[in-house]
């Protein structure tokens, strides 16, 4: 459906490509966009006077503003970070580390990649705060009300994420906000998977604050997003010091920016800001009910396809999207990796930076296929017949 505007497809035909949930490839609009600004008028940015620095300001800003009204949101409250990663230890470092208290609850899933558990467990342990898990179902989908069930009077923030990037689990998470927001509880849902798949309306979402990443959005690397209401990130003191988060600096003392500036010290990565903003002008170019239902059918033939495979185990449910986990029995899924990479297939195999996930399937890890609108029907068959060429080489 997109494959003729990402040239890496040109060059490599005959790879079926298979882990654009890990990171996705660039489409030509994107690399031409960065290249551009190398090329024609580099400078730093919202720092110069002089032509070059107030065109490449002008792009950044502009990037900015595109990924707003992408999210239905203000460009105040727009953060751009390195990743959501980075994204998600600014929310704990700063708002956590003003509203979470010893005995307070910071209430996540089991679906979490580590990105939404390491900063929660370095904060519950500063301060002495609890760290709750709702639990999934034995096919690995999560009802949002195995979280809400969750919630207490000591429960301060759920963090959770909107599609698992393991499995492809969605979730609910609107109706998870709703029934926070009713009870005083703050939210934080990681969207690096869920944006790339449908979009967020952070309006009709209700969340506090949502995260993610632009490489999964066919940006590049080394850029996040952190979208949080103005008030909030009104009230949170700033994470790190230095340049353009500043209104005046004096050795008696410093003044600090409005959000979403004092959140942005140093020089940022401003080619990427600007590439990721022509990523989003790329994704919202075509007709996302299309897109949707091209997914849809592709994701249902890869799921029908992998199962009447003898031998794959697959974790399945109605509730998932986008990727796909299996294992081959009595295979090593590492080893799987390599026959399959010999074959022309590129899927991720390992525990998918979801550990306590893994722990609780009661397995060390799975191979995965995920699969966004380059992917064809073709990608399919030819992973159905490098699955079967592994099995017959390992059996």
């Amino acid at each position: 459906m997109w494959r003729q505007h990402f040239p890496i497809f040109s060059e490599n035909p005959d790879v079926v490509f298979l882990d654009s949930a890990a990171s996705a490839q660039k489409p030509q609009v994107v690399l031409e966009a960065m290249a551009q600004v190398h090329a024609e008028h580099y400078a730093n940015v919202h720092r110069g006077l002089y032509g070059f620095s107030q065109k490449t300001t002008a792009a950044y800003e502009a990037a900015r503003a595109k990924i707003a009204a992408f999210m239905k949101a203000a460009e105040n409250e727009i953060v751009l970070t390195k990743n959501a990663t980075e994204s998600i230890n600014l929310v704990a470092a700063t708002w956590g580390a003003q509203n979470i208290q010893a005995g307070d609850e910071i209430l996540l899933t089991e679906l979490e990649h580590h990105a939404n558990i390491v900063p929660w467990q370095m904060l519950a342990k500063r301060v002495g705060a609890v760290i709750k898990v709702a639990k999934i179902e034995a096919d690995g989908s999560l009802p949002a009300e195995n979280i809400i069930q969750e919630i207490t009077s000591q429960t301060k923030l759920v963090a959770c994420t909107g599609l698992s990037n393991a499995l492809g689990t969605v979730v609910d998470v609107a109706a998870v906000c709703a029934a926070a927001q009713a009870r005083g509880v703050t939210t934080l849902i990681d969207a690096s998977q869920r944006i790339v798949h449908g979009g967020i309306d952070v309006q009709a979402l209700g969340a506090d604050f949502v995260v993610w990443t632009g490489h999964k959005l066919y940006g590049p690397t080394g850029v996040g997003v952190l979208w949080g209401r103005a008030e909030l990130l009104a009230s949170m003191p700033p994470w790190q010091g230095g340049g353009d988060m500043i209104e005046r600096v004096s050795f008696s003392g410093t003044t600090y920016a409005a959000a979403p500036a004092k959140f942005e010290a140093g020089t940022p990565n401003i080619v990427g800001v600007i590439g990721l903003g022509a990523a989003v002008d790329f994704v919202t170019s075509f007709d996302a009910a299309e897109v949707a239902a091209y997914e849809a059918e592709l994701f249902a033939e890869l799921k029908t396809a992998l199962a009447n495979i003898r031998g794959v185990t697959c974790y399945t449910s109605d509730t998932q999207a986008a990727a796909l986990s299996f294992v081959l029995e009595g295979i090593n899924t590492h080893d799987a990796a390599v026959i399959l990479d010999k074959c022309g297939v590129a899927c991720r195999t390992g525990h998918h930076c979801a550990m306590p996930l893994m722990e609780q399937l009661g397995i060390d890890g799975t191979i995965r296929a995920s699969i966004v609108p380059y992917n064809t029907k073709q990608d399919i068959q030819k992973l159905v017949e490098a699955i079967e060429k592994t099995i017959k080489i390992c059996s």
